[in-house]
């Protein structure tokens, strides 16, 4: 059976190299004996391009999805432009998708091209879906490309401008990897839809997709919820971890709303103090709307609320540097801490309350205060214990959702305390409405110390 590839490229200034892109997709199903290969090449150019290698023409994309109103597209400034063709493309690769036409995704091209491809993967395909980008700009930052998306990119090392014997290696490798990833994510699909229509186990039974933030500051307790979990829990909870630097939570979120995830242990909320602070590792004011908006089970916990993230020391705001009593501490070359301090405590608690206070059922939305230390850096002893501080944080949330549907749980253990971690695992799994298991790992004291 024939599994076919979306293509996009700017054809009228990109013909050869993609009409040369084409080919080795279509004939890498042959040459691997698999199943033969499609392409759907989709022309994204400014300039409209005749040639029969063509899918979908810019002028039909124009015809089908564009308000003329806004005048001819070639006379549109480069950015105008780009926005307007990604939404176009955007539709039709969309219906591509939903109408299971296509398995697979790909594009080849400068800055321009890589920008309308970009967007056009990661707002109209879903997560899981392979989506390859070949690009002049693929070594440099990609954040900006990539988001909170599944998108992997390719460096062609020379320019797009006529083939060579290097480009011509480039694209071929990218072509035989996004039809051999096509075919596998095509097989997959057919083997669920074929599970359709098998017996198979009630919504009761099926497993619940948790997702658990994380950082290196937090890992232990997220090790020891994951193994908890995992041993009391295999048939009933499927765990997905997300690394808390900004563009993990916004993955998070992102699943969240696409109802990928049926509940959310959100243990390491750091982002937020980036937010609040100026650091590179935010998540955007968003940060912990989805699961109050989508209602599902959110367990919320503080895990690294004592620091914001920033680059190496040499790249360190000179306004922060400047304050005397600051704390900051080296974690790695590309990465220096900053203590928080009352200030920014007390707005992250703000930002906690604003966010959550607006739950509406009670036991939907929890959150766990571990006063003995937010992460290894704070607890007794360690370079960012500050009690003073941390009690800034934890009375604004306390007395911000005491009026609230929002249940606050204060406890003296720290973050990576291993029976706290055990009682957060079993307070989300008695959220989601689990039975609980029968194992020697219950033996829990469920009375948080110091209540």
């Amino acid at each position: 059976m024939a599994t076919t590839v979306a293509l996009l490229g700017t054809c009228d200034t990109k013909l050869e190299e993609l009409v040369f892109l084409k080919e080795q997709i279509e004939s890498s199903g042959s040459a691997s004996g698999g199943d033969e290969v499609n392409v759907h090449l989709i022309d994204v150019g400014r300039y409209p391009c005749d040639h029969p290698a063509i899918s979908s023409c810019q002028d039909e994309l124009i015809n089908d999805y564009y308000n003329n109103d806004c005048g001819p597209v070639e006379e549109l400034p480069r950015g105008e432009f780009v926005k307007i063709m990604s939404c176009l493309a955007e539709e039709a690769v969309s219906r591509l998708c939903t109408s299971g036409r296509i398995s697979g995704i790909i594009s080849a091209g400068g800055s321009g091209n890589t920008s309308i491809a970009a967007a056009v993967m990661r707002n109209a395909l879903p997560l899981g879906f392979p989506k390859l980008i070949v690009s002049t700009v693929a070594s440099g930052d990609t954040k900006a490309y990539v988001g909170e998306s599944d998108i992997t990119m390719m460096y062609t090392v020379v320019d797009i401008a006529g083939t060579n014997s290097l480009l011509r290696q480039v694209l071929s490798n990218a072509g035989a990897m996004i039809a051999g990833a096509a075919r596998a994510y095509a097989a997959r699909k057919m083997r669920e839809h074929i599970a359709e229509y098998l017996p198979h186990e009630s919504d009761d039974n099926k497993k619940r997709k948790v997702g658990i933030t994380m950082f290196g500051v937090t890992t232990r307790a997220v090790d020891v919820i994951r193994e908890h979990l995992a041993k009391n829990y295999p048939d009933q909870v499927e765990v997905f971890v997300f690394h808390a630097t900004g563009t993990g939570g916004k993955a998070m979120e992102k699943m969240v709303r696409d109802q990928q995830l049926d509940a959310v242990l959100d243990l390491t909320t750091t982002e937020i103090a980036d937010y609040v602070a100026g650091g590179v590792m935010s998540a955007g004011e968003a940060r912990m709307s989805a699961c109050v908006d989508t209602r599902i089970p959110y367990l919320v916990s503080l895990g690294a609320l004592d620091m914001v993230n920033f680059g190496g020391t040499d790249t360190l705001p000179k306004h922060l540097t400047q304050q005397g009593d600051r704390k900051w501490h080296e974690h790695n070359p590309a990465v220096t801490l900053m203590r928080v301090n009352e200030v920014e405590a007390k707005k992250i608690g703000e930002f906690i309350v604003e966010k959550l206070g607006y739950s509406e059922k009670k036991g939907r939305v929890k959150v766990v205060i571990p006063k003995g230390g937010l992460s290894l850096l704070s607890t007794a002893g360690k370079p960012f214990e500050d009690r003073e501080v941390d009690e800034v944080l934890f009375r604004t949330v306390r007395d911000g959702l005491k009026d609230s549907a929002v249940e606050v749980i204060e406890d003296e253990r720290d973050i990576n305390d291993e029976t706290l971690a055990k009682l957060m695992a079993e307070e989300l799994v008695l959220m989601m409405g689990i039975k609980r298991a029968n194992s020697d790992d219950m033996n829990i004291d469920s009375k948080a110390k110091g209540e």
